[in-house]
């Protein structure tokens, strides 16, 4: 299953869930995406070919993150440019997650292992502002399915 996480008409996320499966591949992220993010389901035998990534000048405005869920249960809670709380999802063992634009917050609900992938250079604190989390009161968790 694929959940994709819009407000007003911007995608904030795309969350692949553990059961997701079809034949192929798929790309979930538009082109000018700065992280890209696909799907591949191939057979036994098939070939990628050995290739060479080109040097090719890229821009980066805005950091995107993808977590790999190894282990565990989270929760994400989803904001808007503004900080304003949106929703929130629950992720666990095989999940994975791009986190494209808009803020989050994530709390552990089990002992959790992941795997970041952003960009880089890192920019340290110059990188991210933080704020204080929604209220437990004011959650919205969405349907997990």
């Amino acid at each position: 299953m694929i959940q994709k996480i819009l407000h007003n008409g911007r995608l904030l996320s795309i969350i692949i869930k553990a059961n997701y499966k079809k034949e192929g591949i798929e790309f979930f992220t538009p082109n000018e995406f700065s992280q890209q993010l696909a799907y591949m389901n191939r057979p036994k035998g098939y070939i990628i070919a050995p290739h060479i990534h080109n040097a090719i000048l890229r821009e980066v405005q805005f950091t995107k993150e993808v977590l790999f869920i190894k282990r565990g249960k989270l929760k994400i809670d989803f904001y808007d440019d503004d900080k304003n709380y949106l929703e929130s999802h629950i992720l666990e063992t095989g999940d994975v997650i791009l986190l494209a634009y808009g803020g989050h917050g994530i709390e552990m609900l089990e002992e959790t292992e992941m795997i970041e992938v952003k960009q880089g250079p890192y920019a340290g604190e110059m990188d991210k502002i933080r704020f204080d989390p929604v209220v437990k009161s004011k959650l919205r968790v969405e349907d997990e399915q």
